[in-house]
């Protein structure tokens, strides 16, 4: 698989399709690119599908610091500039739903149209703030296994996690998460939750844009899609019955097929 520098980091990428127009994955938090690959399979026939794995995660580096948002944002733009190779569409869920929004405020020649998947435009809840934190104090001290039992049923519905034909990839996805370097996570978790909100500057996004979000989403709820919705002039909502916060993952044909539709409407 391939890397590129960008930024003082090495992130990897898969590139799929051959289309004529290029579609950029940016992944949650805790996950890598895996999570969209029921999407990039059926997007590859037509695009040209490239997916990042965030510093950190997946098969990038794992550096000693650089996890705050707005340096998670320069990755994904000189990642956008070294390989992207044009304006693109680009699909972010959760974290890459945070750093999409920033490039349309800031970089909108860059974009074709926008895709946000269970994501906020808004800065940490404060009810949800210390909970959070404390898990993340866990993690550093005890480790992974203490926290599954709480991170699992925040990012997957329970129609995913109890179904006994994909325990097995429930599994890989429990696994993947507990592989995770824990000072690195625990910096990216403190940098993602310290944003600021953007939401009132999404008046000046005028780009195509999907808002999109699973109804049963914990840590992004549907009320934040809502809003960030009304704030983008144009902006289509879909909510995705028996999804939760990886909406890709629980209920991959329902969301491969709003964003589908919406990518054939934008080419």
């Amino acid at each position: 698989m391939p890397q590129v520098e960008v930024n003082g980091a090495r992130l990897h990428y898969q590139e799929t399709g051959q289309g004529d127009q290029t579609v950029v994955f940016s992944h949650s938090f805790l996950l890598s690119s895996r999570h969209f690959h029921y999407q990039i399979e059926a997007l590859a026939e037509r695009y040209r599908c490239l997916a990042f794995d965030h510093r950190g995660h997946g098969r990038s580096q794992v550096t000693a610091d650089g996890y705050g948002l707005e340096n998670l944002y320069a990755d994904a733009l000189g990642f956008l500039e070294a390989v992207a190779g044009g304006p693109c569409h680009f699909v972010g869920l959760s974290t890459g739903g945070f750093i999409g929004l920033r490039l349309a405020i800031r970089r909108p020649e860059l974009l074709r149209s926008l895709v946000l998947m269970d994501t906020t435009a808004e800065a940490e809840d404060p009810a949800a703030l210390g909970q959070y934190k404390l898990m993340v104090q866990v993690v550093r001290w005890l480790g992974w296994r203490p926290v599954m039992g709480r991170i699992m049923p925040m990012f997957f519905a329970d129609q995913f996690l109890q179904d006994p034909a994909r325990r097995e990839e429930a599994a890989s996805y429990r696994a993947e998460i507990m592989a995770n370097d824990r000072a690195a996570m625990r910096q990216f978790a403190l940098g993602i939750m310290a944003r600021e909100s953007v939401l009132e500057q999404l008046g000046a996004v005028d780009l195509p844009c999907l808002v999109l979000a699973g109804e049963e989403d914990q840590p992004a709820s549907p009320d934040y899609a809502r809003r960030m919705a009304g704030a983008i002039a144009g902006a289509r909502l879909e909510l995705i019955p028996g999804a939760g916060h990886i909406s890709t993952v629980d209920q991959p044909q329902a969301v491969t097929k709003a964003l589908t539709d919406f990518l054939a409407a934008n080419s």
